[in-house]
């Protein structure tokens, strides 16, 4: 019998709705669950399960306040909370109250949704490891900034897990801990409340395990439907298998999956090809990382001048590098990138989503950095939408994920070709 705290999103809010469980049940459940798990998974930033119950008690006396009514989520912690402490990832906020909501919290909570806790982030959801460990083998790393949410979603601690990306924050977490991950095309959702390290790429997102529960928090964010699109059975999509020039970094296993997955959905009946991509695509990555540095550089100038003891030596060490990166070849790479989205956009005339791996193979061991961000980067800088989905297990028994691409602004028909793919890769 499926627990309570293993319930989708949707299953969720429709018990509640149902009257065949209450939003205390529920949380309670997760509680639980979180009680027996988080000393191995440490997903948590902070968690007050009174808080969360006494949260959960109030939606029970009230009618339906919307359409996450009695939904328990994570939330990283660099999202602010007025009941619950914000500290970015950084030892300098740690406790930090901000007293107040961000946006995509104020509207969740108006939507019915109930804030389990705060989830880990690394420090300033940059390269710093956190504390969370894989769900899968608590020996590797889950991946990073969003990895609280990631393990917490994977460890069936709560459904959805607020997530946010500047490099591959969302998708490389979902893939190394076997979630959905999805990152919305660039701008879509405000970012009020919300941690700035890059102004041009940080986007926000959600870790869940259906990718219907992704509808659903668009819908509670948006106003848009919270129903999926279905994609007509009678046309079958046309996918571009872009291997990137990155593709011979990638593990064995990931190269296996990615093309093993590219065959099977040709078999069900996808057109799949693999195009040629828009001049200069192969230098997106390096503006990227020419990009990330100079921004993260201004967004957290008041930490990195007014509180350098308090920073981790690997974020030191990160704006130091920064400061070499002139304002001339900041401009070049954003240049760059404007020019590749044109062509990029035009790609979509001819392919509905583009297939290609979501990290280089299995989460790495804890010890070091989480990994490598590389196959999300070049996407990122796009301000495409992103799903990661899981698909396969590598020879360590760990999750391997392949990230599908969608047209900017078009994230609702990208959900429907990804429902599509998944189905087809069951």
């Amino acid at each position: 019998m499926t627990q309570l705290n293993e319930l989708s999103a949707r299953e969720v809010v429709s018990m509640i709705a149902a009257r065949e469980a209450s939003v205390e049940e529920v949380t309670k459940a997760c509680l639980d669950h979180i009680e027996k798990r988080e000393k191995d998974v440490l997903a948590f930033q902070f968690l007050d399960p009174e808080l969360a119950l006494n949260q959960a008690r109030a939606l029970d006396l009230s009618p339906s306040a919307g359409i996450l009514h009695g939904l328990p989520l994570g939330v990283k912690d660099i999202i602010e909370t007025i009941d619950m402490p914000t500290g970015w990832g950084s030892e300098i906020y740690e406790g930090r109250m901000t007293g107040r909501d961000a946006a995509c919290v104020a509207l969740c909570r108006a939507a019915g949704a109930v804030m389990l806790g705060k989830t880990v982030t690394s420090e300033f959801a940059c390269y710093s490891p956190g504390k969370t460990r894989n769900p899968h083998d608590i020996g590797r790393t889950p991946g990073a900034s969003s990895m609280g949410s990631a393990a917490g979603v994977a460890d069936f601690m709560f459904p959805v897990g607020f997530g946010s990306q500047t490099a591959s924050s969302i998708i490389r977490p979902a893939a190394h801990c076997g979630t959905v991950g999805y990152k919305v095309t660039t701008g879509t959702f405000s970012l009020d409340g919300v941690m700035e390290l890059c102004n041009s790429l940080d986007t926000l997102g959600f870790l869940t395990r259906e990718i219907g529960d992704v509808a659903l928090m668009r819908a509670a964010l948006l106003g848009d439907s919270a129903e999926m699109q279905v994609r007509d059975e009678s046309d079958s999509p046309r996918i571009a298998l872009v291997r990137t020039k990155h593709w011979p970094e990638a593990e064995a296993i990931t190269r296996e999956v990615v093309e093993s997955a590219a065959k099977k959905l040709s078999d069900a009946g996808a057109i799949v090809e693999e195009p040629e991509l828009p001049e200069g695509f192969d230098g997106l990555t390096e503006a990227h990382e020419t990009i990330m540095p100079y921004e993260a550089l201004r967004g957290r100038a008041f930490e990195i001048r007014n509180h350098r003891e308090g920073l981790t030596d690997v974020f030191r060490a990160f704006a130091e590098e920064a400061q070499a990166i002139s304002f001339g070849e900041y401009v070049a790479a954003q240049d760059l990138a404007i020019r590749c989205r044109k062509g990029v956009d035009d790609l979509f005339d001819r392919y509905d989503l583009f297939l290609t791996p979501s990290a280089v193979g299995e989460a790495i061991e804890l010890g070091g950095l989480t990994g490598n961000p590389m196959f999300s980067r070049l996407w990122t800088l796009l301000h495409v939408p992103l799903i990661s989905l899981p698909v396969a297990s590598g020879p360590q028994g760990l999750p391997i994920g392949i990230q599908l691409v969608g047209r900017h602004g078009a994230d609702n028909k990208l959900l429907a070709d990804a429902q599509w793919v998944r189905d087809r890769l069951a």
